[in-house]
C-alpha cells in the first residue's frame, strides 16, 4: 500500500515470444481517503466497499493520466492498461477454510471509461475458480524474463508480501510461493509509532539504530504458515495491521523500543525467505542467483542481512538486468495483460495448485477499440 505503481512498457509478441522493453515508470500517492479506508476494510461494510472499490478505479486512472504526462503520451498511443488493483482480501485453499476467494479492488471499468483505454484486471479469481491459490501470479512473467540466463535464478519480490520463483530452463520446473511476510508488518508497526505520519520506513533509518530481539525472532518464526509446503499463498490477513497491533502493543508493554521491533521484524522477513529456501527450494536445485524486486530492494539493512545470510549465493537486484526493483510487479501485469489479450493461458498449475491452465483477467473495452 505504499502507492500505484504504473509501469510505461512496450511488447511485442506473446508467448514464450514476448519481448519487454520497460519506457518509463511513477509511483502515485493514495488519496488519503483511500488510505484511511484501505487500512481496515474488513471492517467496512457493503456499501463502503463498493464505494472503493469505484474510488481506486479513478485512482488508478488517476496514475495512468500521471504516468502519460510524464512520458509525453496521449491515451491514443496507448494499446491496453492492465491493473492487479488492490487486494482486500484472500483466503486460499491452503487455509483450510470451507471456502475460498479472493477481492482485488480498483473497478477496471472505471479505468477503462476514464481513459478510454481497454483495461484488463481481475486476474487472480480465475485461477481460485479453478482451485488454485490465485497466487503467485508472476511466476509466468519470471520464466519469460530470466529463463534466458541459462542458470538457475531465484526472482525474489519483496512488496507487501515477500514470493519467490524458482526459474529453470524447462518451464514445467517452476516453484513459486509466498515465503511470508514481506514489508507489511514493518510499515505497519511505522504508521501506528508515528500516528500515521509516515507509512514506511524510508532507507530502514528506523530499523538501523535497533537491534535483533532474539526471543521475539523466534516466537516470529514459528508461525504455522511457515511451516505449509507450496503450493501456498498469504496475505494481510496473516501479516497485516491485526498482527501489527498485537506486537506494537507487547513491544510497548515489554519496553521494546520502536527501532528495536522494527530491525527484528526486518530479520524475520529476511530469515523466513531464507529458510523458505532451505526447505523447499535448495533440495531440488542448485541456486546460483537471487534477483530481488520490490520495496525491500530499497532497504539497505533488509538487502544487507539477506545477503550475508543467502551467500554464497550472489544477490543481485533487478535493475541490473534492466527491470527497476521498484517496478517489477507493474511490468509483470502489464505483460499478464498483454497475454490475455492473446489468449494465452497464463497461470502455471504447478505453482498456484490449479486444475488447469487458465486464461487470467477480465476485459474491459475501451474507445480505443474500433
Amino acid at each position: 500500500m505504499d502507492g500505484i505503481d504504473a509501469a510505461l512498457v512496450r511488447i511485442r509478441g506473446s508467448g514464450e515470444d514476448t519481448e519487454v522493453q520497460i519506457e518509463d515508470f511513477i509511483c502515485r500517492e493514495y488519496s488519503d481517503a483511500a488510505k484511511k479506508l484501505l487500512l481496515s476494510p474488513g471492517a467496512l461494510n457493503t456499501a463502503s466497499l463498493s464505494d472503493l472499490n469505484f474510488l481506486l478505479g479513478q485512482e488508478f486512472a488517476a496514475a495512468v493520466f500521471d504516468l502519460l504526462r510524464k512520458a509525453a503520451l496521449k491515451t491514443t498511443e496507448i494499446d491496453l492498461v492492465g491493473t492487479h488493483g488492490q487486494t482486500v482480501f484472500h483466503n486460499p485453499p491452503s487455509l483450510g477454510q470451507e471456502g475460498s476467494s479472493t477481492l482485488q479492488l480498483g473497478e477496471a471499468d472505471v479505468i477503462c471509461e476514464t481513459t478510454g483505454i481497454t483495461t484488463v484486471g481481475d486476474f487472480r479469481t480465475r485461477d481460485i475458480a479453478a482451485g488454485g491459490e490465485g497466487a503467485p501470479l508472476i511466476p509466468y512473467v519470471d520464466y519469460l524474463l530470466f529463463s534466458g540466463t541459462g542458470k538457475n535464478v531465484i526472482a525474489h519480490n519483496i512488496g507487501g508480501i515477500s514470493n519467490c520463483t524458482l526459474v529453470t530452463k524447462e518451464p514445467g520446473e517452476l516453484l513459486a510461493f509466498d515465503t511470508g511476510p514481506g514489508n507489511s508488518l514493518i510499515d505497519s508497526v511505522v504508521r501506528l509509532a508515528s500516528g500515521g505520519e509516515r507509512s514506511f520506513d524510508e532507507d530502514g533509518t528506523m530499523a538501523k539504530k535497533g537491534s535483533v530481539r532474539k526471543n521475539l525472532l523466534q516466537s516470529l518464526m514459528k508461525n504455522p504458515y511457515l511451516d505449509i509446503e507450496p503450493p501456498k499463498s498469504t496475505g494481510r490477513e496473516l501479516f497485516g495491521e491485526e498482527m501489527a497491533g498485537r506486537l506494537f502493543s507487547l513491544a510497548e508493554k515489554s519496553g521494546i523500543s520502536t527501532p528495536d521491533l522494527l530491525r527484528t521484524l526486518v530479520e524475520f522477513t529476511v530469515c523466513s525467505i531464507v529458510s523458505a529456501y532451505e526447505r523447499f527450494v535448495y533440495p531440488s536445485a542448485d541456486v546460483r542467483e537471487v534477483v530481488l524486486s520490490g520495496g525491500g530492494a530499497r532497504n539497505p539493512v533488509m538487502v544487507s542481512s539477506l545477503r550475508e545470510k543467502l551467500a554464497p549465493v550472489p544477490l543481485s537486484l533487478s535493475d541490473s538486468y534492466g527491470i527497476p526493483s521498484d517496478a517489477k510487479e507493474a511490468v509483470g501485469f502489464a505483460v499478464l495483460a498483454n497475454e490475455t489479450v492473446c489468449a494465452n493461458r497464463a497461470n502455471v498449475p504447478g505453482v498456484t495448485g490449479a486444475r488447469d491452465a487458465t486464461i487470467l483477467g477480465k476485459i474491459s473495452i475501451g474507445k480505443n477499440v474500433a
